[in-house]
């Protein structure tokens, strides 16, 4: 279970760069940053395609991917704050709260 866990926040780390690192970098020429989004993306690949298939039986297929999402908010919201410098505004915790209640009843029995 932890190893799941352990992956599946590598991989979001790794693919939340791979999608919104560039948008510091406006300058930067569109194929230039598509194509190193993917090598980044191609890390992540390595990390979730793993965490899936050892996840899944110790979890279901649904609380996978609702798993999956809650962690990528929490990469999420600390990429945009320390890497993007965006100010968090109370209605982002509250859309975020409402996604955690998802996962809460996900795995509600």
């Amino acid at each position: 279970m932890f190893r799941t866990i352990f992956l599946l926040l590598l991989a979001n780390i790794f693919m939340t760069f791979a999608w919104y690192w560039h948008l510091k970098f406006k300058q930067e020429a569109l194929w230039k940053v598509i194509v190193i989004s993917w090598f980044i993306a191609f890390i992540e690949y390595c990390l979730q395609v793993p965490a899936n298939r050892w996840g899944y039986g110790i979890f279901t297929a649904s609380q996978l991917k609702i798993l999956q999402e809650a962690i990528t908010l929490v990469i999420f919201f600390a990429f945009a704050v320390f890497y993007l410098g965006e100010a968090m505004k109370w209605n982002h915790l509250v859309s975020f709260l409402f996604l955690f209640l998802a996962v809460y009843f996900m795995f509600r029995g």
